[in-house]
């Protein structure tokens, strides 16, 4: 009897994908499990048996896409597989205090660390920590309180997709609206999942 797929989107190789993520989840504390991840998720976007849901690769014409592939009944993670038209990105973001690991599956996204200097309420003070361009085959990781960034393809013309994989499902976080001179506006953001199609 062929076992049951599991929930989420469906794609080929997904089964070894996913006993992949579970077996580095088992690593042990955030730091080791997040590690593990990193090279694991470098592996499966090289490994020419798992292909993403054809989906993935079609942008949405107003923001960035966040597709849901699955979700871990007994793990707890969440892995989203978002898809980056020319020009998409985000705002400075947080990440809701979970841990997440971030691979690029296809094309290329900037990405610009922030660090926290000082809060006032809902306006906080941040100074940009590094940026880096992340191409194919690569994989950083997240780990509160070092979870301040943004994202963005800098493509007038490439579609960008990347894999992450939350500690547990996001479905909201902090985004931070400019105010001037390093300081920003704290606002809470739904981050809805979009449809496979």
């Amino acid at each position: 009897m062929t076992p049951a797929a599991p929930p989420g989107l469906p794609f080929e190789g997904q089964q070894r994908f996913l006993a992949a993520i579970d077996a580095a989840v088992a690593a042990g504390d955030e730091h080791a499990v997040t590690a593990q991840l990193r090279s694991t998720l470098c592996a499966l976007i090289r490994d020419p048996a798992i292909r993403l849901p054809d989906c993935v690769h079609a942008p949405i014409a107003d923001h960035y896409a966040r597709r849901e592939l699955y979700r871990s009944p007994e793990h707890g993670y969440s892995v989203v597989a978002m898809t980056w038209g020319p020009g998409q990105g985000t705002p400075v973001h947080d990440h809701c205090g979970l841990w997440c690991v971030e691979g690029v599956w296809h094309g290329a996204l900037e990405i610009t660390q922030f660090e926290l200097l000082e809060s006032d309420g809902d306006r906080v003070r941040f100074r940009a920590a590094g940026g880096m361009q992340a191409g194919p085959g690569s994989a950083g990781s997240l780990i509160p309180p070092h979870e301040y960034h943004s994202i963005a393809n800098a493509s007038d013309t490439a579609v960008a997709v990347s894999v992450h994989i939350y500690q547990a499902p996001i479905e909201h976080c902090c985004k931070f609206e400019p105010m001037g001179d390093d300081w920003y506006r704290r606002v809470d953001a739904r981050l809805p999942i979009d449809t496979g199609a």
